[in-house]
């Protein structure tokens, strides 16, 4: 493997290891915010908005993430922006993480039995009070699985960062690569280390899921 050690390799690819973790967590909190957002209005303006906000989802949902990251890095560029891969890569994948938490978190709003919704409109409660009192408490257990679910799918989807020259986990492989000549151990080491970030947030999420008692 060139002048690289097997130590060599391995120290290279954790030393990566915050970049992806630090693009994972501003992208999964960004999405979290916009999403949120995103969901009060198309529940509390569903004629003005909701049109909107739906084929907002079905722009993100309904096309590659890695056209994504493309149009918005050289995109922003056609408007006098140079932003920097990060910047790109943050925006891109908080747009994408906020187009599938809105769409999974209004499934799960409008999943509530609708005797809730009358029950809480018998008490005098307006829809703002509605919802912060009895829909999204109940809400939040159901959403558990498809968010931290989500979570596992950003940071995996971090990989394609690389693709406009951010340099995390995926791109210091493909670095290493073309130094060492050897794809199949360097990319077995970060297929391995995707796996040790992502299997823990996966226990995680089942854990929270019998918590919330979330029923299938």
């Amino acid at each position: 493997m060139s002048s690289f050690s097997t130590w060599d390799v391995v120290r290279n690819l954790l030393l990566s290891l915050p970049w992806t973790l630090f693009l994972s967590a501003i992208a999964f909190f960004g999405g979290i915010v916009l999403g949120f957002f995103l969901l009060i209005m198309r529940i509390m303006r569903p004629d003005s908005l909701g049109r909107f906000i739906t084929w907002y989802v079905q722009l993100f949902q309904g096309t590659p993430l890695l056209m994504q990251l493309f149009l918005t890095y050289f995109g922003l560029a056609l408007f006098g922006f140079n932003p920097s891969p990060l910047l790109a890569a943050t925006l891109c994948l908080s747009f994408y993480a906020s187009a599938f938490l809105t769409e999974a978190w209004y499934g799960c709003v409008i999943s509530i039995p609708r005797g809730q919704w009358e029950a809480s409109s018998s008490l005098a409660l307006n829809l703002r009070e509605q919802l912060r009192y009895v829909i999204f408490p109940q809400a939040l257990r159901i959403s558990v699985p498809p968010t931290v679910g989500l979570l596992v799918q950003i940071i995996k989807n971090t990989s394609l960062a690389s693709v406009i020259g951010f340099v995390e986990l995926t791109r210091t492989g493909q670095i290493i690569t073309n130094v060492t000549y050897d794809p199949f151990f360097v990319y077995g080491m970060v297929a391995l280390l995707y796996f040790a970030l992502c299997f823990p947030f996966s226990l995680w999420g089942r854990t929270l899921e019998r918590k919330f008692n979330v029923v299938h």
